[in-house]
């Protein structure tokens, strides 16, 4: 049986997710390029989300 691929993907606020490849993105999430197993994606949401606050907090719009 092959693994399960996902994307890891992004919204507007800049949050990250991960999302099975084989499924449509939802509404308000985009592909950030970078797709693999659930735990390479995860390896990676580790190493690029270094703020977990919504961008709108962090840059004091809300």
């Amino acid at each position: 049986m092959a693994e399960s691929r996902f994307l890891v993907v992004r919204n507007d606020e800049e949050q990250y997710s991960i999302w099975s490849a084989d499924r449509e993105l939802p509404a308000g999430w985009s592909d950030t390029g970078f797709a693999g197993t659930r735990e390479e994606c995860l390896a990676h949401i580790d190493t690029v989300w270094t703020d977990m606050r919504p961008r709108s907090v962090r840059e004091g719009t809300q």
